[in-house]
């Protein structure tokens, strides 16, 4: 008889103020993982939570089950409801985590982990339109809001609602790898990874009507990853004059063409790694990194661990 699977208990948080469609995306996402997850809701006291619509949130659980958790996840709140100190109560809350669960926050949950001290010294991030309010409050962190998600250690913080679903998708992968990732977000009908990072949904001076767009532009360059492509290559492509073309696509995009290269580049290294038996120096090859080297860097650069790491701890979860 084969071992038991192990079953990741995910205890999600609903504060005062709560986001409905931010509390559900745990239990929508890891829902849909083919029986990895567990997800249970609770509040500080076991008592129904007023949400920041017209109604109120009704939970199973009281805080003593976030004792029991392998992950936490506190779900985002309205700013009006966002705390400067820690109420008691969910200071008590949330001491009861254990000292090895992972801990998530979604938008602007992050103000509770930065108050709870969870964030000191680490990078994170949060919704870029209260990144201001967040430095004030929280100089120790070291905020990002330029991305989706950031995962430090143990915590994960994301950014503005959807990036929870994200942030969500990311744990399945590094639990259980890319297939099982991808497949959750076929089921959820999301897409398994997001280009770029927040910096696309910041409010932009509305384009000109019929300005052209660089969509078609990065997906002839995904298609040419192992190419040695240049912003002249890419400004070519779109019909456009470099200054142009570097203006539109950081507009869109969030990003510059270099950067989001690098980005896609990393991205299909990942995948590789996960899913293949190629050497490093191979896949550097495949992605456009010059060298394994460069891979290497590139990789350290995003995510803080190197090819071989990367591919042990999904060889791990597969």
């Amino acid at each position: 008889m084969s071992a038991q699977r192990r079953v990741e208990r995910v205890v999600v948080l609903a504060l005062e103020g709560v986001y409905p469609f931010e509390l559900g995306i745990p239990s929508r996402i890891f829902g849909a993982a083919d029986g990895h997850y567990e997800v249970l809701t609770c509040s500080v006291d076991g008592r129904p939570v007023r949400s920041n619509a017209d109604f109120t949130i009704g939970v199973e659980h009281g805080p003593e089950i976030l004792a029991t958790a392998d992950t936490v996840v506190v779900a985002s709140m309205a700013p009006a409801h966002i705390p400067v100190e820690l109420p008691t109560e969910v200071a008590a809350a949330l001491a009861l985590i254990r000292p090895d669960a992972r801990v998530v926050s979604i938008c602007t949950a992050a103000f509770v982990l930065a108050a709870a001290g969870l964030l000191e010294g680490r990078r994170a991030t949060t919704h870029w339109q209260v990144t201001e309010a967040f430095r004030r409050l929280h100089p120790d962190v070291e905020l990002d809001p330029d991305v989706l998600f950031v995962h430090d250690g143990r915590i994960l913080t994301s950014a503005g609602a959807a990036s929870g679903v994200d942030v969500c998708l990311h744990i399945v992968r590094t639990d259980h790898g890319s297939e099982l990732a991808n497949a959750v977000a076929r089921r959820c009908v999301v897409p398994p990874f997001r280009d770029g990072g927040q910096a696309q949904y910041i409010e932009q001076p509305v384009p000109q009507s019929g300005a052209a767009s660089t969509a078609a532009t990065r997906a002839w360059a995904l298609e040419r990853l192992d190419e040695p492509l240049a912003l002249t290559d890419l400004a070519a492509h779109a019909r456009m004059s470099l200054r142009t073309f570097a203006r539109r696509f950081h507009d869109e995009v969030g990003l510059s063409p270099g950067r989001w290269l690098i980005q896609q580049r990393v991205a299909r290294a990942r995948h590789l790694l996960e899913s293949s038996d190629l050497s490093v120096d191979q896949i550097a090859g495949q992605v456009g990194f010059a060298t394994g080297a460069s891979l290497r860097q590139h990789l350290h650069a995003a995510i803080g661990v190197s090819p071989q790491a990367y591919r042990r701890t999904f060889q791990a979860a597969r």
